[in-house]
């Protein structure tokens, strides 16, 4: 007979190869070599797509699109810097208060702009680059009253894709795409955790 504990990581186990059965990683022959190069790179603000529901208007997705944006910029720079103080990468990672105020004084988000044009905004060797396609915002607040009155279905599917492009040569050297499905629990930190830990085992950034 399986007991709690056995069934809680039995759970667990079954959870992690299906995510990882989910991920396709990409390296460029030379990824690795030219990430060696880098000595700042940048994480830029990643696009962020919420399913429209009938019960929420245009405007407020598009502001909760926002802040999910920016709260997985801030997660995944905070996960990147841990792992820094731990020495397991060299490369130095701009600040994202400095990132984003370039990029805003570069016309950003009105304007498009392409990663290598953000490049040479930024002054960096590296940006990295995501989208976020969520079934529902992951913010708490926002989630749960959405939630309550009806907009959104409790299971949050989630495609994600990271990007790191190097800047000197403009080319893709890495990509990861992920599909993730959470529950009610789910928030931007628990995501990118499990995310950046999948990623990480084959990034050209972190040993």
């Amino acid at each position: 007979m399986i007991n709690k504990n056995s069934f809680q990581c039995l759970t667990v186990l079954m959870f992690t190869i299906i995510c990882q059965s989910c991920a396709h990683i990409y390296l460029a022959p030379d990824g690795r070599k030219l990430a060696q190069k880098h000595k700042i790179i940048a994480i830029l603000p990643p696009s962020v797509s919420i399913e429209a529901s009938r019960k929420v208007d245009g405007e407020s997705l598009k502001e909760q699109q926002k802040t999910e944006s920016l709260n997985f910029q801030e997660e995944m720079y905070s996960w990147i810097l841990k792992r820094k103080s731990k020495n397991k990468m060299d490369q130095e990672i701009l600040d994202i208060a400095t990132t984003n105020a370039k990029l805003k004084n570069a016309g950003y988000p009105e304007k498009a702009l392409s990663p290598f044009e953000m490049c040479e905004i930024l002054n960096v060797d590296g940006v990295i680059t995501s989208n976020f396609a969520l079934s529902k915002p992951m913010s708490n607040g926002a989630a749960i009253a959405l939630i309550f009155v009806g907009g959104f279905g409790s299971t949050n599917k989630v495609r994600v894709q990271l990007s790191i492009n190097d800047c000197a040569n403009k080319k893709l050297i890495w990509n990861f795409k992920h599909k993730y499905n959470g529950g009610l629990g789910s928030s931007p930190s628990s995501l990118i955790e499990d995310i950046m830990r999948q990623a990480s085992k084959k990034t050209p950034y972190i040993d």
